[in-house]
């Protein structure tokens, strides 16, 4: 995400009287098939400057379809994983509302300021946690972060559910704090 539409989204509230995730709501139960239709909605009926309206909109269009589908994607058939990715997913999700979690094609991004994690599914049966802990020395369950190169300094791998003991949500909570 670039920085002018970091910037835009943190502003929302205080510029258009709601969140970023509360007008994704609004649009979702309304019936728009048509861009500029939504951009106008905002605009007539709440009231919304046209950048912001048509940021909003853009937003909402990508949100749940293409999001939705790149975690599917990631795991058709690995289905198994599914309970772990979502635990996961809630975890971070505790930490703080300033989390952004991003789906690519072959991993999930966690977002604070600058990403602080990644999801990977990497077999059937397991899942690689990546995360970015600079100065942190190799230990317990926290090893090496293999294939993910310079995208994170660490990383641990999952198979259950289980795995997602006190250890590794210190290391997941440490990556989010360091993430300022």
């Amino acid at each position: 995400m670039d920085k002018a539409l970091e910037t835009m989204i943190k502003n929302m509230p205080e510029k258009t009287g709601k969140p970023l995730e509360e007008w994704l709501e609004i649009l979702a139960k309304e019936n728009f098939d048509k861009h500029g239709v939504a951009v106008k909605f905002l605009k007539s009926e709440h009231g919304v400057t046209h950048g912001f309206a048509n940021t909003i909109v853009t937003l909402w269009r990508q949100d749940d379809s293409s999001e939705q589908d790149l975690v599917r994607e990631q795991y058709r058939g690995k289905e198994a994983l599914i309970p772990l990715y979502e635990k996961l997913i809630a975890i971070v999700a505790s930490f703080g509302d300033d989390v952004v979690i991003t789906p690519k094609k072959t991993s999930v991004s966690l977002i604070r300021k600058n990403q602080f994690a990644l999801i990977k599914p990497a077999t059937k049966t397991r899942m690689d946690l990546g995360l970015k802990l600079k100065d942190i020395e190799i230990q317990g369950r926290l090893a090496s972060s293999g294939p993910f190169g310079t995208m994170c300094t660490h990383r641990i791998l999952l198979n259950d559910v289980a795995d997602l003991d006190d250890e590794v949500i210190k290391w997941l909570a440490l990556a989010y704090e360091k993430s300022v």
